[in-house]
């Protein structure tokens, strides 16, 4: 099934882990302006960041009118982050061309999601992916301009000319470039206004990216307790891990293997065979060294299914 259109785009993309998203799809909510509004006021309820009056500005038209006044009544359509999460063989590039329309696209969604478009993604990932905002050009804009108005700096020329597989820096009026914009993540009042302009809308992909991303600053905790023999606290942490969060794969086989070294210490031979062999089944590539691991570990190991 494709996604066509702001609302059902933001249907599929809720409750199909394998939704498609063009550089022609915009994920995008409805919100009618209130009397006093402005669209820093909205900016910083719905986003946190009054900088993205910007943004607002040019996803609804109102630069090229002339200004960007808003008036009560007003429909605005309000850009908003998609997510999705990676399997085992993905990468960038085809993600890119998947997601965002082309595979010229990999650096911008690699980046965005904090690695490197040479590398593969992480299996299991909850990712998000940028809204492609359309720009028009205007008569004197250049690309530096537009890096520096909507990224803050010009270095971010080479990106948006990548992005849209161009090399000069002068636009000509009424050209139309997609800039990948990232900044968007809701506060809980923007989620609202989500969930109330669309009843099925969910926040299901942040959530877990969140999630993921607390796990990470978790995890040198849980492993610095298991290095110092403190078995039952990394006991406690790793189950409140796999119970609390939604994990990509690296990162369970890391919890896993902290547990399959804490319950072994502390006799826990049933538990110690189940963490052992969940450990391997999130990281298939582990080999049971006999100079990694210990002779309990690996008597653990051997009585895991």
């Amino acid at each position: 099934m494709r996604c066509r259109g702001n609302l059902v785009a933001l249907a599929c993309c809720t409750l199909n882990a394998f939704c498609v998203l063009t550089a022609r799809d915009g994920v995008a909510f409805p919100l009618v302006v209130r009397p006093g509004d402005t669209l820093a006021g909205i900016a910083q309820r719905v986003y946190g960041r009054v900088e993205n009056e910007r943004v607002l500005a040019t996803a609804n038209g109102l630069e090229r009118t002339g200004g960007s006044s808003i008036v009560p009544g007003m429909r605005l359509e309000v850009p908003a982050l998609a997510y999705r999460r990676t399997m085992r063989g993905d990468t960038w590039t085809e993600l890119a061309t998947l997601l965002l329309g082309g595979p010229e696209r990999a650096a911008a969604l690699a980046f965005a999601n904090d690695s490197k478009p040479w590398l593969r993604p992480t299996d299991n990932a909850e990712i998000l992916v940028p809204y492609n905002l359309r720009f028009v050009a205007e008569d004197g804009d250049t690309l530096p301009a537009v890096a520096k108005r909507y990224f803050g700096s010009e270095k971010r020329t080479w990106m948006i000319a990548q992005y849209n597989a161009i090399k000069d820096v002068a636009l000509a009026p009424g050209q139309v470039l997609l800039l990948p914009i990232t900044e968007l993540s809701l506060t809980e009042v923007g989620r609202e206004a989500a969930r109330a302009a669309w009843e099925g809308w969910s926040s299901v992909g942040a959530d877990r990216r969140e999630q993921q991303a607390a796990a990470a600053e978790a995890l040198p905790a849980l492993l610095a307790n298991a290095r110092a023999g403190r078995y039952v606290e990394a006991v406690a942490q790793g189950v409140a891990l796999l119970a609390g969060s939604d994990l990509t794969t690296p990162q369970r086989a890391s919890v896993q293997r902290q547990l399959l070294e804490a319950y072994a210490a502390l006799g826990a031979r049933g538990r110690a065979a189940d963490a052992c062999n969940e450990w391997r089944r999130a990281a298939p590539q582990a080999r049971l060294d006999r100079r990694e691991l210990s002779p309990k570990l690996l008597a653990a190991c051997a009585a895991s299914p």
